[in-house]
């Protein structure tokens, strides 16, 4: 974990807190207290994860900036899972699956967005500029499968990418709330979206 000297401040605005270890299971933590307890104060947030009162302030201060700074996080966590993705490389199928997996492995962060959606947050310097390129690189994706013979060509790629990310952050909603069991969301967003989208 980082010294506290390492520790961004709380006006920092360079992007997500954590890469790795420790810092980021935190973050994960803090992100699913949101979504169980939206009105949870900090104090409670600290209880709820595990930490004291002092090390949840050094991330934040208060509990809206807390919120700015996951949701910082949680865009550039997905940002690279779908760069990691190489959406590129290979045939379109192949990499459809590796897009769906690695976006279900930031799943604590796609459950705090769709709960903590805020237009004029969302869209706030950083995170429209992340937001705007997550969906270029979805839209390219889908037309190039368009292209390759693998999805349908009737609906635009921007349709089809706001439906594979709505299949995504739905079936991780469902997954938290017990409703589908975690070993089959991969499988049933592929399946799911390429029922509707087979050429």
């Amino acid at each position: 974990m980082r010294s506290d000297d390492d520790t961004p401040s709380a006006a920092d605005d360079a992007g997500p807190l954590a890469e790795q270890g420790d810092d980021a299971r935190l973050l994960a933590a803090l992100a699913l207290a949101l979504v169980d307890k939206p009105r949870a104060t900090l104090h409670e947030l600290a209880q709820a994860v595990g930490v004291s009162k002092a090390t949840l302030y050094r991330h934040s201060r208060t509990r809206e900036e807390l919120i700015d700074r996951l949701t910082r996080h949680a865009t550039g966590c997905l940002q690279r899972a779908l760069e990691e993705a190489q959406l590129d490389e290979g045939p379109a199928r192949a990499a459809l699956t590796r897009f769906v997996q690695a976006q279900l492995e930031q799943r604590d962060m796609a459950a705090f967005l769709v709960y903590q959606w805020q237009p004029q947050s969302i869209q706030s310097e950083g995170c429209g500029s992340s937001c705007d390129a997550y969906l270029g690189a979805l839209d390219r994706f889908i037309l190039r499968g368009q292209r390759e013979g693998v999805f349908r060509i009737d609906i635009s790629a921007q349709a089809q990418a706001e439906a594979l990310i709505a299949l995504l952050t739905g079936l991780v909603d469902a997954e938290r709330r017990g409703r589908v069991a975690r070993a089959g969301v991969a499988a049933a967003v592929e399946a799911l979206f390429l029922n509707g989208s087979a050429a």
